[in-house]
């Protein structure tokens, strides 16, 4: 990436438009890659240390979160015109999208996960949190979001219908928990934590404890 400086975060996928889209955060900048090509094709500038973006291929449009000013942009995915802006109160975060209910889930601030209009752009509501959301991820069959909290030291258990925190589980001692998966077939959860350095599986029946496995 000629000419893109400092660090990068999240990234989102276009897979049958084969692009991939990377927030420059050091760089301020967003950019989109030709997966067929291995080049750059475009680059959205003049960001606020972008973190999180998501792709929506139905609406072929982006969304992207900045940690300065705690603004959330969405652009058409084909000119990348801006569409809008949310703002938050700062430091959005992580981006994904509900796509049966067509909502845009954003991690922001001292404890909150925005809740957006897919459609129209605009904010519909908050989830109060316990502190600043990492990672998250949402559960197809059930309305749940499994949200890494790491300043409390916990996993936020979210009922998307509720609007509430339903739960919140540990990780048996390990801490900076940031990364995150679910396999909703087999009722488990993969927690990355830093402090020891392991993948920490929970049961999404109960929130217990059932492995860990140190990683690098």
């Amino acid at each position: 990436l000629p000419d893109v400086k400092g660090r990068l975060d999240h990234l989102s996928v276009d897979v049958p438009g084969q692009r991939l889209f990377l927030c420059a955060l050091g760089n301020n900048t967003l950019e989109v890659i030709d997966l067929a090509k291995g080049t750059r094709v475009h680059s959205i500038s003049g960001l606020g240390a972008p973190q999180g973006v998501a792709y929506v291929a139905a609406a072929n449009r982006l969304w992207v979160a900045n940690d300065k000013n705690g603004v959330c942009n969405f652009y058409d995915g084909k000119s990348f015109a801006l569409g809008g802006s949310v703002k938050f109160e700062d430091d959005a975060d992580n981006v994904r999208y509900d796509g049966l209910a067509q909502r845009i889930y954003v991690g922001f601030g001292d404890g909150g996960l925005g809740i957006l209009d897919a459609r129209s752009g605009k904010k519909i509501g908050a989830i109060k949190l316990s502190g600043h959301p990492e990672a998250f991820v949402l559960e197809n069959k059930e309305p749940r979001i499994f949200v890494n909290v790491p300043t409390a030291q916990h996993v936020a258990v979210i009922d998307r219908d509720k609007r509430e925190v339903i739960a919140r589980w540990k990780t048996d001692g390990a801490l900076a928990n940031f990364p995150i998966a679910v396999d909703e077939l087999n009722h488990r959860l993969f927690v990355g934590c830093r402090q020891p350095a392991e993948i920490v599986v929970l049961n999404t029946d109960s929130g217990a404890v059932v492995a860990k496995v140190k990683i690098g």
